[in-house]
């Protein structure tokens, strides 16, 4: 809701929230799937009257919904955890562990450690603890560059009478590997690895972080050790195998790989496959992409909408759109539906070569057959904002909440963005404003933006409101 003429004062902002609110609450949603009807509720009330829309709401919770609804909104941690709070008030109601693992991982993405720590000792109390809620947080310390953290979770284990077995050891690894922190991963492996018996996960989540690194001659090191020590070397080794030689720029010794697999009765997988055809793709190597592609066919290997999509990826990179449509197809000839990442690869394509209005038809097409995900909106809002299309990216926008769609962070900011671009404050912090309200902070770059904007047109009254809001959403910044 814009209400024309608005001098962006607080009371305004207020005003504009409880618009929403009450105009929200005027709609008569009658009996229907509750999952639904507290999303739409989430969706259009304020942070501060959630709790009293639900209230009035009369909607009757299961574990089952819970669990639906917090899925949805876990981008939206502060929104989902006080309809967590809500929720665990309700009556002959219990959270699930699935609840708790949800809005813990949400809390920990918004960097709200405090809230995170405060729901482990909840589940502690109710022995509801396990593996899995302290790899969480070791993956979540991890991508934000925890180090320290991060085994800080693992150790503690203990102190909540959780015994730490080679499931958490892996966990703890794998968390390392893939926030590319693998030498201290294999540190702690070389310290602790008469404590646990590795199998072959271990070497293969290290050969992996090695691979992601990239140290070729490491990797090569993981993998003379864990055939020394006896680990089968599966499929999933191979797999990983043939990705860090692609990676390395080494696909015809990745080829050798896959021959002596063939020779010795261990059938690659797609994955293998669509690893191969992607780097083809890369490497402007289209015949040999669609060489393998037919030999993967050959070979009695059904494609998976992975293979295909690191098919489209190889047609985008030498520009053969024909070739890419007739692909998309034949996806729909054999039933393998595109999913958004299949038009991502398309529309990004399209985009970069400045074919907005071809990419807005793929988008249309994309509508009937997938849901688009936030890297879609962004993408699209973003073009058109780009090309100084507003109205176009609006009407994105608006579809996009339409199909009741949370947006993420970098879609907020790609709209805001566009505002900001058009100087057209007033938009700007009413969509800043929404952002938040939803529990999702603002990159830096778009915040300051709009900051720069305010200061510009003399309005610090209205950016010291957003900032207090900004500041009791979370404390320290975001990761990525």
């Amino acid at each position: 809701m814009i209400i024309k003429g608005c001098c962006l004062k607080k009371s305004c902002f207020k005003s504009l929230v409880l618009a929403r609110f009450y105009s929200s609450n005027k709609t008569v949603l009658g009996p229907s799937d509750p999952t639904k009807k507290i999303c739409k509720l989430m969706m259009s009330c304020p942070k501060l009257g959630l709790a009293a829309a639900l209230d009035k709401s009369g909607v009757r919770i299961s574990q089952d919904v819970v669990e639906k609804v917090l899925a949805r909104f876990e981008n939206a941690g502060m929104l989902a955890h006080q309809f967590f709070e809500w929720a665990g008030k309700q009556h002959d109601y219990e959270h699930s562990v699935r609840a708790y693992h949800t809005i813990i991982e949400s809390m920990a993405k918004i960097r709200q450690y405090q809230i995170m720590w405060d729901l482990v000792n909840s589940m502690g109390t109710k022995e509801m603890l396990n593996i899995e809620t302290f790899c969480i947080i070791m993956r979540r310390y991890a991508r934000c560059q925890k180090v320290e953290e991060t085994v800080y979770a693992f150790n503690v284990m203990e102190k909540y009478k959780i015994q730490p077995n080679l499931a958490a050891f892996n966990g703890l690894l794998s968390a390392l590997c893939k926030s590319k922190n693998v030498r201290k991963a294999q540190e702690i492996f070389d310290n602790m690895k008469e404590r646990f018996d590795p199998d072959s996960k271990t070497y293969s989540i290290l050969l992996d972080g090695w691979g992601r690194d990239p140290n070729l001659p490491k990797a090569r090191m993981i993998y003379r050790e864990m055939v020394k020590v006896g680990c089968e070397v599966d499929i999933v080794t191979h797999s990983i195998m043939v990705d860090i030689l692609c990676k390395g720029g080494r696909v015809d010794e990745a080829i050798k790989i896959v021959k002596d697999m063939d020779s010795k009765g261990c059938r690659p997988t797609s994955f293998i496959y669509s690893v191969l055809i992607h780097t083809y793709g890369i490497e402007n190597r289209i015949e040999d992409a669609i060489e393998t592609f037919f030999q993967m066919e050959k070979n009695g290997i059904i494609p998976d909408v992975a293979v295909y999509n690191a098919f489209i990826g190889a047609f985008c990179k030498v520009s053969k759109m024909q070739n890419v449509y007739m692909i998309l197809d034949e996806m729909e000839y054999k039933g393998v539906i595109p999913n958004s990442r299949t038009f991502n690869i398309i529309l990004s394509n399209l985009i970069e070569r400045e074919e907005t209005d071809e990419a807005y038809k793929v988008f249309l097409r994309m509508t009937k057959i997938c849901d688009p995900d936030s890297d879609t909106y962004t993408l699209m809002i973003k073009m058109f904002c780009d090309r100084d299309e507003l109205e176009r990216a609006q009407k994105v926008w608006r579809y996009m909440k339409k199909k009741q769609f949370l947006p993420s962070m970098h879609t907020f900011c790609a709209l805001i963005d566009g505002f900001c671009d058009k100087a057209d404050a007033e938009r700007a912090c009413v969509l800043m404003e929404e952002m938040i309200e939803k529990g999702i902070r603002p990159s830096r770059m778009t915040f300051k933006k709009l900051r720069q904007l305010l200061i510009k047109e003399q309005r610090e009254d209205v950016l010291k409101f957003l900032q207090n809001k900004l500041d009791l959403l979370v404390k320290e910044p975001l990761c990525d």
